[in-house]
């Protein structure tokens, strides 16, 4: 159910190319929001509107930055891979295109 909802989310653009590449915790955040809003099955995820997706995805994210904050032992794994995926956005976007 969850993983569709990702696929809804991935679908319209909602979200960025790091919670892409963290597929599976974006997945597990999901599946607990829509748990607490009483959404069980993909047919109802089809029929939710682009706002209130808009919400789960603002719930998942709030629920991804606590984790984030709490020290654990994959809190340097993560950490770097946030750097990473950061310092990649920034060169990405100072690129200068190459013209022939």
């Amino acid at each position: 159910m969850s993983e569709f909802a990702f696929f809804r989310f991935k679908s319209i653009s909602m979200l960025t190319l790091e919670e892409e590449q963290h597929k599976e915790e974006i997945i597990e955040f999901t599946e607990r929001v829509l748990e607490a809003n009483d959404i069980e099955c993909d047919s109802r995820i089809a029929k939710i509107s682009e706002e209130e997706l808009r919400k789960i995805l603002e719930e998942v994210r709030k629920m991804r930055r606590k984790r984030m904050r709490v020290p654990s032992e994959d809190s340097n794994v993560l950490s770097e891979d946030l750097l990473e995926n950061e310092q990649l956005q920034r060169s990405e976007e100072n690129e200068v295109d190459y013209i022939k």
